[in-house]
């Protein structure tokens, strides 16, 4: 087997790639645009579309794509051949600057929240050189596929990814005022980076053919606990097994030659359940990488015979799948603004970061709960298994003395200020390790990063990374006016370190050390006034305050059409999911379940008989006709209550909503409850549905 780096990114059009194909002054041009984020120099577009079409066609390539990131969810692509009629109507291939920077996809079928009509279909995308250009292979077909942010005609966001690159506009804008304010004169260009870890299930792929309710829904609508499911704790980091190793080998290797550094692969805590995790890179790219990610799981799984989950809750009973965002924030100097150094003023900057962070996760933790909704994750959130939907953080035991020690300071002079980076300077280098990470934190610093744990394995990162961005700025931009406002002739250290202490005290409410899984925690984060959205229709509402839309217009991430047209399309996409879950809950029922029972009933009911004819007794054989009758009648009671429940017309968006997520899930669970129960009662030839037991047990 060959070295990685032998290999590594030969999908990718690669900056050593570019500089091969490009001239000197196009190639300086084009990483300027990358690394420093300057505007595209729209001249050079027509000889790097030449340099990535030659490059694409000695690959093999006949086609290409703007790859991007519908609010639906998920990444979408239209297909173009870079065949052309040339001068004298022969067929060549051509690929000029126009093709590459822009393309123009039919909208229509698209969700814009309300964006456009019907009859105004156009809709625009656009590359985005700061990701690099990649090959799409698919059996023999490869695809030149460029990543790209999704607009409407008349300029409104229709994607993921925009949102995500105005925020570290802002985030950049923010944080570089700040430092040249502090003195420092080198930070040019904030960088912002991400680690994204991703859990997924494997199952059968022959198993998952008898679960329907997997097939159409992602998850099981019905199912009772396994005898054996992940109470010996011994799945967790254990040995993995052979035909899952070659899995896990085939999709490193898929992603290697992708430019994809994915580091860590081992057994999660659940049966059949994995995750692997990637090198910390530059949050877009990060991203990106993550979208295919998943996509590759999906496929490799799919050739060896298994089925890729990323449902976040596809059993019920055991754990479910996240996503751990990784995030910080540094500069073009290389330092990172969440890392200690011997430098006073990197110090200050440290504090300032953390205090940006929790000024606001205080001012927006409603906003960050809503970035991670969906009808997924409100299975797994709240759970033992994943932090709950108060957004609150952890900092460990060193930085939470840390800070408690500023804010009972009386003043900050320069002996104090002195002593404070001197102390943040003593921050243990392990401080990932000296303390406790508290997995039961939805955002939790872990040493030289915050790491947001509260994101769906089928999520994409762009709506989290973007509140994150945003809150940062946010943050930034308070500390920044808060140090103008002081007036005398204080050194501006000094006043940032008194402004940090007034953040430290106004922030105390949203940082929590201890277990988040507890009952007491909810009752004090009440108590404290921190919002609780138990469901996607609570959480969606807090886009929606006025506070919330004139913020983020302000910071020109979402004006307020735009922000009201994402809200809609999630409120949409959670209807249409739990309305699809209901409807084939039903049809199970009565196509499935149903059937079964009657069967069961027939066979004992015959067996009983048998009995009294052999003047033998049969009270027992009576006893289980009846319980089964009961549970017959009860599954067709509230199978009929959905049904009618799910056959009401509501007038409203947001009501519908509502509904679906208080009635529809209480029916649904209570229908659940049923079904599990007449599980066990069901003779195995007779019930429909693989058993958990054998669906956690095959690997």
């Amino acid at each position: 087997m060959q070295a990685i780096h032998n290999y590594y990114g030969e999908l990718v059009f690669t900056k050593k790639v570019m500089e091969q194909k490009l001239s000197k002054n196009i190639y300086k041009k084009l990483v300027a645009v990358i690394d420093n984020v300057e505007p595209l120099d729209q001249s050079i577009a027509g000889e790097v579309a030449h340099a990535m079409k030659e490059w694409a066609l000695e690959n093999g390539t006949t086609h290409f794509t703007h790859w991007f990131q519908p609010q639906r969810g998920g990444t979408a692509q239209k297909h173009d051949s870079f065949i052309d009629y040339g001068d004298n109507g022969e067929i060549i291939e051509r690929f000029s600057a126009s093709q590459l920077v822009q393309s123009e996809p039919d909208a229509s079928s698209f969700p814009s929240g309300g964006i456009r009509s019907t009859f105004e279909a156009r809709g625009y995308t656009a590359w985005d050189p700061t990701s690099p250009v990649f090959l799409l292979e698919s059996g023999r077909t490869k695809t030149l596929v460029i990543p790209s942010v999704f607009l409407s005609w008349t300029g409104e966001v229709l994607d993921l990814k925009t949102p995500l690159l105005r925020s570290l506009t802002v985030l950049n804008e923010k944080v570089i005022a700040l430092q040249k304010l502090l003195g420092n004169k080198n930070a040019k260009q904030v960088k912002v980076f991400a680690g994204i870890e991703q859990e997924y299930f494997l199952l059968s792929k022959d198993l998952v053919a008898s679960r329907p309710d997997i097939t159409v829904t992602g998850r099981t609508l019905f199912g009772n606990k396994p005898a054996k499911g992940q109470q010996m704790e011994e799945h967790y980091f254990g040995n993995i097994r052979e035909n899952i190793l070659e899995f896990m080998e085939e999709v490193d290797n898929t992603l290697y030659r992708k430019g994809i550094p994915v580091k860590t692969r081992h057994n999660e805590v659940a049966p059949n359940q994995f995750e692997l995790a990637p090198l910390h890179q530059e949050v877009n790219l990060a991203i990106d990488n993550n979208l295919q990610i998943m996509e590759v799981l999906k496929k490799v799984a799919d050739k060896h015979n298994m089925v890729a989950l990323l449902h976040e809750k596809p059993f019920a009973g055991i754990n479910g799948s996240g996503k751990h965002f990784n995030w910080s924030i540094g500069d073009n100097t290389g330092a990172n603004y969440f890392e200690p150094s011997k430098s006073p003023l990197k110090n200050i900057s440290f504090l300032i970061a953390v205090s940006a962070v929790l000024f606001g996760v205080k001012k927006f933790g409603g906003i960050l709960r809503a970035s991670v909704a969906d009808a997924g994750n409100d299975h797994r959130l709240g759970a033992n298994e994943a932090p709950p939907a108060i957004m609150s953080v952890y900092l460990g035991e060193y930085v939470s003395n840390l800070l408690d020690s500023i804010e009972k300071a009386r003043t900050i002079d320069e002996k104090e200020v002195n002593e404070i980076t001197l102390g943040v300077q003593n921050l243990p280098k392990v401080n990932k390790d000296y303390s406790d990470r508290n997995r039961t934190s939805p955002v939790a610093f872990t040493g030289n990063k915050f790491e947001f744990r509260a994101l769906g394995a089928s999520s994409n990162p762009s709506e989290a990374g973007t509140v994150l961005n945003f809150i940062a700025a946010y943050g930034f931009n308070e500390i920044y006016n808060r140090i103008e406002s002081k007036k005398g002739n204080v050194d501006v250290k000094q006043k940032a370190l008194e402004v940090v202490k007034e953040i430290i005290s106004e922030t105390k409410n949203i940082r929590f050390e201890k277990n988040g899984y507890s009952q007491d925690w909810h009752k004090e984060a009440e108590k404290r006034g921190l919002p609780n959205a138990k469901n996607t229709p609570e959480a969606l509402k807090l886009f929606l305050s006025q506070d919330v839309v004139n913020s983020l217009a302000k910071f020109n991430i979402l004006n307020e059409r735009e922000l009201k047209s994402k809200v809609e399309i999630k409120l949409e996409n959670y209807i249409k999911t739990k309305e699809i879950e209901y409807k084939y809950a039903i049809k199970i029922v009565n196509t499935l379940i149903l059937p079964a029972i009657l069967k069961q009933i027939d066979k004992v009911s015959k067996t009983a008989k048998n009995l009294v004819e052999l003047n033998l007794k049969s009270d027992i054989f009576v006893k289980e006709i009846k319980t089964l009758v009961e549970l017959y009648e009860d599954i067709s009671k509230y199978n009929s209550e959905l049904d009618k429940f799910v056959t009401i017309a509501h007038s409203q968006l947001a009501e519908t909503a509502k509904e679906f997520a208080s009635k529809g899930v209480e029916v649904l669970d209570t229908l659940r409850q049923k079904v599990d129960a007449v599980e066990d009662l069901v003779s195995g030839e007779f019930w429909p549905l693989t058993s958990y037991q054998k669906l956690l047990n095959t690997f």
